[in-house]
């Protein structure tokens, strides 16, 4: 049985921000569920927006049909939680020299370092959506590369990636997945490409009915050069699709889309801001047994890594394990959207709210900061800043890894110390049946999964 872990070893303050209301949804009859399996919705529309973000953002309801409460069991915190305060004033931005609204020219927006050529300054900023589900399909490739990578859950409580790519790229990205509702919302956020295997009707619906519908980049709507099969004994068909950034950008110029657009929010400084907590463990148990995420600092070298489901997480390139000089985490809303059925697990599509407001964690040089982030549906620009919205969060120049989980920082444990991660892999390699001799020093080795993908059952915490 899983418990809310959250376990405060260091002081901090956990916050609560209110998130906007939603109006019930109406239920379908047989005749109108039938309909939905071919035909998008037109009941939920999502409002087109100017691509120049208003500031602050605002707490905008991206549908007006709302979906049911999400499959999460009710959460019970092990400590009490004070509700922080309703803003009630515009949250203000204080200039920094590095962000959160303007930037020199050479330097990247994303990362707070210096463009490393003219070709990366002047191309756009590209999402591609990776896999992360079932555990065969790991270890990814091109996740190094990315400036920024989300993680956040889709149906069946797995997660999967939307890498962003701008200053470096990759001639192998993959494998390569579908797109999920959360990406309709990081596109506009970033301005970005996005590259994807497809989507079902109802998400392709919204694709082409966007504003930046020509920035999706996609076989399901021609673009195919860029992508391509890579057939490996064990995996299924679905999880054989790479794509080569290089050409993605190519497809974009053909397209008159690839112009170096930029965004806002982020602000960066070399030195960790005062007041900062230790904490050298970060570890994300999700409601699905097969899937939890842990990041490690490193204080040789100042980085976070990785760890996924218990064993070291490395890209199957360079053999080496992920990290990251920031972690981020973003809680946000999880609601069902029974309109939409996802056609892998034959359930229903989870919206998570990533716009209007909410709490945010940041981890850069063994420290941990509390804040909140603030994002306006469908325009540009994610803004971290401290409670009360005044002072922004400096990351620290480099990558960043963006953690989306449910309130109230949902199966989050946060520890001072690391917990033998080493130990606990090699006991995982102890016990499998597949030989990880001959690739433990290339790649890292993963449980066979079993023929039917499991779909965890949410259970009443005690």
């Amino acid at each position: 049985m899983r418990r809310l872990a959250l376990l405060l070893t260091i002081t901090g303050t956990l916050g609560l921000l209110a998130f906007a209301g939603f109006a019930l949804l109406t239920p379908l009859t047989e005749a109108g569920a039938a309909a939905q399996a071919t035909v998008p919705p037109t009941n939920t529309p999502r409002p087109t927006t100017p691509a120049t973000p208003t500031i602050p953002p605002t707490n905008t309801p991206r549908i007006t049909a709302t979906p049911s409460a999400s499959p999460a069991p009710t959460l019970t915190p092990t400590s009490t939680l004070t509700p922080s305060p309703t803003l009630t004033a515009t949250p203000t931005i204080t200039p920094t020299t590095i962000g959160p609204n303007e930037y020199p020219e050479n330097i990247n927006p994303l990362t707070g370092l210096p463009f490393p050529n003219e070709e990366a300054r002047n191309r756009r900023t590209l999402i591609v959506k990776v896999s992360n589900f079932p555990e065969i399909v790991r270890p990814q490739s091109g996740l190094d590369k990315a400036d920024i990578v989300f993680e956040y859950e889709v149906e069946g409580a797995v997660t999967r990636f939307a890498a962003i790519y701008r200053s470096q790229g990759a001639e192998m990205v993959g494998s390569i997945r579908s797109a999920r509702l959360l990406d309709l919302e990081l596109v506009p956020m970033f301005q970005a490409l996005l590259a994807y295997s497809g989507a079902n009707a109802w998400i392709d619906n919204y694709i082409l009915e966007a504003d930046w519908k020509w920035r999706a980049l996609s076989p399901q709507h021609g673009v195919n050069d860029p992508f391509e099969r890579v057939p490996q004994e064990g995996k299924a068909y679905e999880h054989t699709m790479f794509g080569n950034t290089y050409k993605l950008w190519e497809a974009a110029e053909a397209r008159q889309v690839n112009d170096g657009a930029g965004m806002r929010g982020f602000a960066f400084a070399d030195d960790p801001d005062p007041g900062g907590v230790p904490a050298q463990d970060i570890f994300i148990d999700y409601w699905n047994e097969r899937q939890d995420t842990r990041w490690q600092y490193n204080p040789t070298d100042g980085r976070y890594y990785r760890w996924n489901s218990g064993l070291p997480h490395v890209d199957a390139i360079t053999g080496a394990q992920l990290a990251t000089d920031n972690v981020i985490i973003l809680e946000a809303q999880h609601v069902d959207r029974p309109d939409i059925l996802d056609s892998e697990v034959s359930g229903v599509v989870i919206e998570t709210i990533l716009w209007g407001s909410g709490t945010a964690w940041l981890f850069r040089d063994g420290l941990w900061y509390e804040g909140e982030w603030y994002h306006a549906q469908g325009r540009s620009g994610l803004w971290l800043m401290f409670p009360g919205g005044e002072e922004a969060l400096h990351l620290k120049p480099g990558q960043t890894w963006f953690e989306v989980v449910r309130p109230v920082m949902y199966g989050v444990e946060i520890s001072e110390q690391p917990v033998d991660a080493v130990g606990t892999a090699e006991a995982i390699y102890a016990t499998q049946t597949q030989s990880v001799a001959l690739t433990a020093t290339a790649v890292a080795p993963y449980i066979t999964p079993s023929p039917t993908p499991l779909t965890p059952t949410p259970v009443e915490l005690p």
